[in-house]
């Protein structure tokens, strides 16, 4: 394949070397003619593991060339990747001018080719910017339409400093935001031989995965940090509290516990994690992450509020109010706390749970139902009809499996909001989920 790459530095000299490595025919643009000069003498531009060897071999084998000539690459090539800094401004927001001054490059050289091109997107953009800079950007430029004249893509890179030829070739995953089948085409073909999972989705989702990684990784060291703080000021070896908490790929380094949705709740999480940062206070600790996971999960709580009292309706049916399905718990259950703000503000509730049902005449909870949540108990009913029947706007506060059927035949004058996911809809006119 013919590929142009736009930026020379970490990212675009990484991805040059490993692209002509494979045997593709590569040119690197770049305005700094001191690396356009580097790298057409067969040296590298950055400090990078296996780099240095990779470019000199593939510009002696003429597979990599580098150029100043943005409109030169564009036509000698049929897939350009984007691959220059946003660097942060002082707010935090990115600074996207690097990005919008190579796309007008390219959508100028666009005007000018016939034949079908791909741009992809390599630099790292917060969600919005593919349709919000990116391809008006190249559609002015180009005066030609994004998704019918040529295809844009954004596909985030998965590189780490001093290991990048090694993540090149073992990515965790290719993902390929595309704006149609055909722009996404190119990229899928260019990954083909790489051993990992390719997700096919839309830009947005694309440049939001990118953050979802970065941030994921930043939480886990403040969260070993943290840990570890706590640990030494107790006396105990952080190191060693951690591998072992590492050793549990069930739950703790796993998928569970990672799909958004309500907030948290039952007997032990809200517990124990007052407990810890009670312990951090008590050692005169500041453990800012650990501190703020209550305040975050309470946060969901008043969502969820503010999501039912938006809809203007008074009638309001609740699907599920212990804490999750299959349980009769409802030890600072979140859904508890929504029908209590409900109650307060005289909204009309129904509300159906089977596993609290059977609670309240037999069960470990029966004591906490009837009296220390009389209030709520009194408005439970037996079955799911009763709430579909009354309620203008129904609630599903847990993931139990009788909701989903009951969901699905909600009448069209009445709304559905899912804090659980138990419908794979995403929100709409009568249906509006917490996090999708």
């Amino acid at each position: 394949m013919k590929i142009s790459i736009f930026g020379l530095g970490y990212v675009g000299a990484v991805s040059a070397a490993c692209l002509a490595s494979d045997g593709h025919d590569v040119v690197g643009v770049d305005p700094n003619q001191t690396k356009v000069d580097l790298i057409n003498a067969g040296q590298t531009p950055i400090i990078e593991a296996d780099i240095g060897e990779m470019i000199a071999t593939e510009v002696k084998s003429g597979r990599l060339h580098a150029t100043t000539n943005a409109a030169e690459a564009v036509h000698a090539s049929d897939l350009s990747l984007i691959c220059v800094g946003t660097p942060s401004q002082l707010n935090g927001n990115l600074d996207l001018s690097y990005v919008r001054r190579v796309c007008e490059q390219i959508g100028e050289a666009l005007r000018e080719k016939g034949s079908y091109h791909v741009v992809a997107a390599r630099s790292t953009m917060l969600p919005g910017s593919m349709r919000g800079v990116v391809i008006p950007t190249l559609e002015t430029a180009s005066a030609k339409v994004a998704g019918t004249d040529f295809g844009v893509c954004n596909n985030p890179e998965f590189l780490r400093e001093g290991t990048a030829v090694w993540d090149y070739y073992h990515p965790p995953k290719t993902v390929i935001g595309e704006t149609d089948a055909r722009a996404g085409e190119p990229l899928v073909t260019l990954y083909g031989d790489l051993d990992s999972p390719v997700i096919r989705t839309s830009v947005e989702v694309a440049e939001m995965v990118k953050y979802a990684d970065n941030n994921w990784h930043a939480v886990k060291v403040a969260f070993a940090n943290e840990i570890g703080s706590i640990s030494k000021a107790a006396g105990i070896d952080g190191r060693q509290v951690m591998e072992i908490f590492c050793k549990d790929t069930k739950l703790n380094l796993s998928a569970y516990y990672m799909k958004p949705g309500f907030a948290f709740g039952g007997s032990c999480l809200p517990k124990d994690v007052r407990a810890l940062t009670y312990k951090a206070r008590d050692l005169d600790l500041d453990v800012p992450l650990l501190n703020s996971i209550l305040p975050s999960n309470r946060r969901q709580v008043d969502r969820a509020i503010t999501m039912i009292t938006s809809k203007g309706k008074r009638k309001i049916g609740v699907l599920g109010f212990a804490f999750k399905a299959g349980t009769d718990d409802l030890r600072e259950s979140p859904i508890v706390d929504v029908i209590e703000h409900l109650l307060g503000k005289g909204y009309d509730l129904r509300l159906y749970d089977n596993n609290v049902s059977m609670a309240a005449l037999t069960g470990a909870n029966r004591d906490y139902i009837l009296n220390h949540i009389p209030h709520i108990s009194r408005l439970m009913v037996e079955t799911v009809d009763e709430v579909m029947e009354f309620a203008e706007t129904i609630v599903v506060g847990n993931g139990a499996d009788e909701f989903r059927s009951a969901v699905e035949s909600a009448r069209n004058d009445q709304m559905v909001i899912d804090l659980v996911r138990v419908d794979e809809r995403v929100s709409d006119n009568n249906y509006d989920g917490i996090c999708w």
